[in-house]
């Protein structure tokens, strides 16, 4: 299998390490030619111009469902023109009490080519199947919802 790894740095830029005064800002290089800055979500007091790790979550989720998508629509024949999605991870307490995003809800919506249809419960096997192939999802278990548009 691939090593699929990235490297992350942070350093400090306060005079003094201590509970609320250090930015949680940090570098994540992705290949060795991408940098995303990283930080806290804007709740827990990051930046909100910068990627938090629960975005990045329900990126890579996004990402992996769509791939998984195209692959089987692709198999399938079906003229696939478009794909776009709306992701978004819900923090809150897990059953043991902890935080975590409890929950990934995906909407994707997908279009085709002129005079190509498929019918609405061919479109909720489709996106079913690309949820039970995808990497990410069977890695998250039961925290993900698809809502297809």
């Amino acid at each position: 299998m691939s090593d699929l790894s990235i490297e992350l740095h942070w350093q400090r830029a306060e005079p003094v390490f201590a509970t609320g005064t250090y930015s949680n800002a940090h570098t994540v290089q992705m290949n060795r030619l991408y940098d995303i800055i990283v930080d806290s979500a804007p709740d827990w007091g990051g930046d909100p111009a910068n990627t938090n790790p629960e975005q990045a979550l329900a990126s890579a989720l996004s990402s992996c469902h769509m791939m998984t998508f195209l692959a089987l629509a692709a198999k399938a024949a079906w003229r696939v023109a478009s794909y776009h999605d709306y992701a978004e991870a819900h923090l809150g307490k897990n059953p043991k009490g902890q935080m975590s995003v409890t929950r990934i809800d995906l909407h994707p919506v997908v279009r085709f080519d002129t005079g190509f249809a498929v019918t609405d419960a061919q479109m909720d096997e489709m996106q079913e199947r690309a949820h039970r192939y995808c990497f990410i999802a069977n890695t998250l278990v039961d925290s993900v919802e698809i809502n297809i548009r």
